[in-house]
């Protein structure tokens, strides 16, 4: 076996909550911005004074209707400001929030206050409640439902006004870091969800070590205070991690309930955040809109230059951080000033103008991709982390990030490889268990190691690198072994390509369903003259089906032939987090998606394919 430890910066403290928090940043400095709130478009500051005030009012409203400490509460609503309220209310007064993603199933909003025996649930608007109604006779422990657009904090302040601050101040003092936080349930790829049981003691880990090592994003700049938007759903741990991390460090946090680039964009820029944390998938977005937007420009070739020129120049700044090389040239350097005049500054202020570092975590992204914004001024620090372990357990650190991986041990946390690969992690951040499953614990768990399932290789440095899942792993009917990830992760480099699942258990070659990203591909045939092309089929361009098998055989280049796509179908239809293909982070659920699409994938096995080229089907 091969470990690598890091050891804790910052060790968790021996008594109280996440709650205290909100009010030592009010004692100590009450106007400080804590929060940033969206209302009637325009953002308006929140104090920390102000916070610890709603904080305390909310609380205080739901000891007035019923809520014990102990008591569990699911939210069910997408990321916005009252969502941070009710989960610092509620660990004020010792209770428990439980997340839930707005677009759950009523089935999957019945397990989770089922299997939780939550006594009250926030939902944000009316089909959450009605959603939440038609389950509601298979939950005899819900007692209360409250619908934030129906203006539930106010009327929970009100009921609250006969309650005195000390009560709430006696439960918050009783509150330890051992205690439970929240229960969140793994979105999962194949299975039924399980619950995480999360202390407070697991996030004061998480975030105070985080918040130490990586001190050039929280960080004040030019008396700038640092400030985040926060995208991602509340009801994933990273979106969790994010929310407690900003107040304990004290950084300005604003909500954006939309993840699409439609819908950032115009908050990047009316926000201006220092720094981002988001998952692949927006960066990805974020570079296709910038490329897009120069192709109509007639511009193409000066980004596709600029890029370039950003790869290499990064490449040679990490070669000279780990000392195996001197830095970018005279010549690279010049030519990166004239870029960065030309195209980078202008990537930087679709992100708002001010934003310098990022985390990514969730998913994997492309080393290209990352050394790309590296060199265009916005260093992206990818880590690796799961429910179970509270978000990150491992990250690049300032200073020495190696692209293409997801980095050492975050302080205070070991990795550990097996001798077949397998990723065991160990610390503080790693969860007490699953609720109410003994036997899945046990499983997850052996002399305080976690295992993932996820399988990687450690470098010399402990920079640590995914390969698949155990679970994923491709056995072809000729017992060739492969994991499909860097295949998948190289054909969706092309803009065109929205998803793509690459398939071959137990078959005589490897094949692949591809899906496109609608907007791209009508933005590309706009661009050429071309007829939009009709939802059914958006694959019926001979050249786009070119442009796609290009992207096939640029990722067989990276494996044998062997292991190579031989075939591959565009689909019509979208892996969505809504037809439950892909989870909220959108990982691929590979068994549901084989199931959806059985028909297609049988059809690309019936006639064997030539073996020059992959052949669409």
């Amino acid at each position: 076996m091969r470990e690598f430890r890091n050891p804790a910066l910052v060790t968790a403290p021996q008594a109280g909550g996440l709650a205290d928090a909100v009010f030592e940043n009010a004692r100590v400095d009450p106007d400080r911005v804590q929060l940033g709130r969206k209302e009637d478009g325009a953002w308006r500051d929140v104090s920390a004074a102000e916070f610890r005030d709603q904080v305390l009012a909310l609380a205080k409203g739901l000891i007035a209707q019923g809520v014990r400490f102990g008591d569990r509460v699911v939210i069910m609503s997408r990321t916005r400001y009252e969502w941070t309220l009710f989960d610092f209310a509620l660990w004020t007064i010792g209770a428990q929030p439980v997340p839930v993603y707005p677009g759950s199933s009523p089935e999957q909003v019945a397990w989770i206050l089922y299997d939780t025996g939550a006594v009250g649930c926030v939902v944000e608007n009316e089909e959450h409640a009605m959603t939440l109604g038609s389950v509601v006779d298979r939950l005899p422990a819900l007692a209360r439902v409250w619908q934030l657009d129906a203006g539930t904090v106010e009327e929970l302040g009100a009921a609250g006004e006969r309650i005195a601050d000390g009560v709430v101040h006696r439960h918050r003092l009783a509150v330890t870091p051992g205690a439970v936080a929240t229960v969140i349930y793994t979105s999962g790829t194949t299975g039924t969800p399980r619950g995480c049981v999360l202390t407070h003691a697991n996030f004061m880990a998480e975030c105070d070590n985080l918040i130490a090592r990586w001190q050039p994003i929280f960080a004040s700049h030019h008396h700038e205070q640092p400030s985040t938007l926060l995208f991602l759903p509340l009801a994933h741990v990273f979106g969790r991690m994010v929310e407690v991390g900003a107040v304990r460090a004290r950084v300005r946090l604003g909500h954006q309930p939309e993840m699409s680039a439609t819908a950032l964009l115009p908050d990047f820029v009316a926000f201006r955040p220092t720094f981002v944390l988001a998952v692949p998938y927006v960066f990805e977005k974020v570079f296709a809109a910038a490329r897009a937007k120069a192709e109509q420009d007639g511009n193409l070739g000066v980004f596709d230059r600029a890029v370039e020129t950003a790869v290499r120049y990064a490449e040679a700044r990490e070669r000279r951080s780990f000392g195996t090389g001197p830095g970018p040239t005279a010549a690279l350097r010049l030519r990166h000033r004239f870029f960065d005049r030309v195209v980078y500054s202008k990537v930087r202020a679709a992100l708002g103008g001010r934003v310098r570092n990022a985390v990514s975590g969730g998913s994997t992204m492309s080393r290209r991709l990352g050394l790309f914004y590296d060199g265009a001024g916005l260093t992206i620090y990818e880590g690796y982390g799961l429910t179970e372990t509270t978000a990150a357990a491992t990250a690049n650190p300032p200073g020495r990030v190696r692209y293409g991986t997801v980095g050492p041990p975050v302080p205070g946390t070991a990795v550990r490889l097996t001798e077949d690969g397998e990723i065991l992690l160990r610390g503080p951040i790693v969860f007490s268990g699953y609720l109410g499953d003994p036997d899945g614990t046990a499983a997850a768990l052996c002399d305080g190691w976690l295992a993932t399932g996820d399988l990687g290789s450690i470098d010399e440095d402990g920079y640590l690198t995914i390969t698949g899942r155990k679970k994923e792993i491709i056995v072809t009917a000729s017992g060739k072994n492969l994991s499909p990830v860097r295949l998948e992760e190289r054909v969706r480099e092309h803009p065109l390509v929205d998803h793509c699942i690459v398939l071959g258990n137990d078959r005589p070659y490897v094949s692949a369903l591809v899906t496109l990203d609608l907007e791209a591909v009508r933005h590309w045939l706009s661009l050429r003259g071309k007829p939009p092309v009709h939802a059914s089929d958006p694959a019926a361009d001979p050249d786009l089906r070119a442009e796609v098998r290009r992207a096939i055989t640029a990722a067989n280049t990276l494996v044998s032939k062997a292991e190579s796509i031989r075939t591959f179908r565009i689909l019509s239809t979208p892996f969505t987090e809504e037809s439950g293909l892909v989870t909220p982070s959108r990982k691929l659920r590979r068994r549901r998606v084989e199931e959806a699409f059985a028909r297609e994938i049988e059809a690309m096995y019936e006639a064997r394919p030539t073996p020059q080229a992959p052949q669409a089907r």
